[in-house]
């Protein structure tokens, strides 16, 4: 009596079926750590556009200055996170006496961001009068536009903050207008 075959696959041709997806995976890997790399870009600039509109936000309902700043001790690194809130001493810095807003934590390594607004030394930070204008953090009336760019993975972002405080977000490589700071190397 002979017995049935079962269809199925053998060893050898598992094998070879196994070394050809692991080449085919190795081949895309690079591309999956751009894909990785694209959307963590995408989610940091628009939880930092997000922290903008919602310290303009917060400045107009509240009708006083709000500001938005890293959290880096020395005040220039905001892939650190950063900070929302109301200056109610006036030292530049979120403490006992001010209103924290909102914080938001770390960016994902390797991610950057550079500032480019009328005075760009340390600290750095934005700010918005009650009128929802974009402004000085000793000056109500001193107009402060900018740009904050955002880098990693040889990609970049730009989120940029006109006169009036209006706050936009674009990409160099396909939008007009989105200049800025060069990528770090």
């Amino acid at each position: 009596m002979k017995r049935p075959r079962h269809g199925g696959a053998t060893l050898a041709e598992l094998t070879v079926v196994l070394c050809i997806a692991a080449v085919l995976f190795a081949m895309a890997a690079p591309d999956l750590q751009a894909l990785v790399r694209a959307q963590q870009l995408r989610a940091a600039s628009g939880e930092l556009l997000d922290a903008v509109a919602h310290t303009r936000a917060q400045a107009i309902a509240r009708n006083q200055r709000v500001k938005l700043m890293p959290q880096d001790p020395q005040g220039a690194d905001w892939s650190q996170g950063w900070t929302v809130f109301i200056d109610r001493d006036g030292d530049r810095e979120p403490g006992p006496l001010d209103e924290v807003l909102a914080v938001h934590g770390p960016l994902p390594q390797g991610m950057r961001i550079g500032f480019s607004f009328t005075q760009s030394a340390p600290p750095q930070y934005i700010a918005y009068n009650g009128a929802g204008r974009s402004c000085s953090d000793t000056n109500s009336g001193a107009s402060r536009p900018g740009t904050l760019s955002l880098f990693h993975g040889g990609q970049i972002r730009r989120i940029k903050i006109n006169m009036l405080g209006r706050v936009r977000i674009c990409n160099p490589a396909r939008d007009d207008g989105c200049d800025g700071m060069r990528a770090p190397p």
